[in-house]
């Protein structure tokens, strides 16, 4: 299905782009036919099944394209590099292929992989004056030994990050008050 909406931005792109733009809308429609087209971020997207299965851009001295689920994560728009010219597109039936592949993927109603799960953060050491601090106060080691790790890792690097003796000894203090009353590092925050 045209969206005039979509002839118009390529109308309105530098002379270069306009052959590029036309060639990627002319290969999303023959990689699978019936696409819905629209203007979604304000440019070009083609929408398969309600979701984005691609999309196009142009730019002053490049033009872009968008494969959903074929760029690596972080690695900006579509993940095809700033195109000036159709010679720098990979080729015609590699294209189709990873289009079908993103459409295939939306029929199955899976999510794309992430190419890189989150590191785990490293787990912080209880310094030795903390411990101490906590050892003299019951309540406020029975409050941090209920909390989550991420809870606790909140109140350690809180403490570990003081640059200065004095800065570190009010922070303990202040963190035993808290802990003595069940209070979380950011509980001034919580709703």
């Amino acid at each position: 299905m045209s969206d005039p909406r979509i002839d118009a931005y390529i109308a309105k792109a530098q002379p270069f782009a306009r052959p590029i733009l036309e060639y990627i809308r002319a290969l999303f429609h023959e990689a699978v036919p019936g696409l819905e087209e629209g203007i979604k971020w304000g440019v070009p997207h083609f929408i398969h099944r309600g979701k984005n299965l691609g999309g196009m851009a142009a730019f002053k001295a490049h033009a872009a394209l968008i494969v959903a689920s074929m760029g690596r994560q972080g690695e900006g728009m579509g993940g095809y590099g700033k195109l000036a010219g159709l010679d720098e597109l990979p080729p015609k039936d590699r294209l189709i292929a990873q289009i079908r592949e993103s459409a295939a993927l939306i029929e199955s109603g899976k999510k794309p992989a992430r190419s890189k799960p989150p590191a785990p953060k490293q787990a912080i050491a209880m310094p030795q004056d903390f411990a101490a601090a906590l050892r003299d106060a019951p309540a406020a080691r029975a409050a941090f030994d209920g909390f989550t790790a991420a809870q606790q890792r909140d109140y350690l690097e809180w403490i570990t990050g003081a640059k200065q003796e004095k800065t570190r000894t009010a922070r303990l203090a202040t963190a035993i008050e808290w802990l003595s009353e069940g209070k979380r590092r950011n509980w001034k925050y919580e709703r």
